[in-house]
């Protein structure tokens, strides 16, 4: 199993399957996913071709873009790592990883290992931030949400299916799901990360309402 190559030919397999993607989902998301978890990986006990194995294909069908079927992504990488004769004990960590990286409400994970803490960490990391930002009104935007009804409260309760459903303006999703990702991060390298990035959305968020008021 030559490792190097069925990196590179997983890289070209996600670039093609994810060619013409919603923007916040696409190629680049996990080209930054992958960059990301590598660094964090320096300081863990990980099997770093899992880390990117499980970067790289972690979206490669998200559920959100396939009327929430959350079988599609681990049964579309089992069998790409399959044509590439990869160890059955790396595709079933791998598949592990994509059924268990996403916020899902209040649905609490089910598996865990160091290689999807430090994945998972590096997800969420692309979620908050400036890019995460951009990902989120680029989202909204996908699906024609509007951008702020102060009128409609954030639900900080939500179930799973109800977070799968919400139709809420773009800044909910600021304290539904963004805001609480810093103290949800696995790694020390991603809650030092993590603090930053939060700071900054407080502080857009404190000019978005100023400039909503007419400030």
């Amino acid at each position: 199993m030559n490792k190097d190559q069925i990196i590179n030919q997983t890289v070209e397999f996600v670039k093609q399957t994810l060619d013409n993607a919603e923007g916040g989902h696409d190629w680049w998301h996990i080209y930054r996913v992958w960059k990301t978890a590598k660094h964090l990986a320096q300081d863990e006990k990980v099997d770093l071709f899992v880390v990117e194995l499980g970067a790289l294909l972690h979206d490669i069908a998200d559920s959100k873009f396939h009327n929430g079927d959350e079988s599609v992504g681990p049964k579309k990488a089992r069998e790409f790592l399959s044509s590439q004769q990869v160890d059955e004990d790396v595709i079933v960590h791998v598949e592990q990883i994509i059924s268990n990286i996403s916020f899902k409400g209040g649905e609490a994970q089910k598996f865990k290992s160091p290689e999807l803490d430090v994945i998972q960490d590096a997800d969420r990391m692309d979620a908050i931030g400036a890019i995460g930002i951009a990902r989120t009104f680029n989202y909204g935007g996908h699906k024609n949400r509007e951008i702020y009804n102060p009128e409609i409260e954030p639900n900080l309760n939500m179930t799973k299916e109800e977070y799968k459903n919400s139709t809420a303006p773009t800044i909910n999703h600021f304290y539904e799901k963004l805001l609480l990702l810093k103290d949800r991060m696995n790694t020390k390298a991603g809650k030092t990360m993590a603090e930053q990035r939060h700071q900054f959305m407080e502080q857009y968020l404190d000019q978005f309402y100023r400039e909503w008021e007419g400030q």
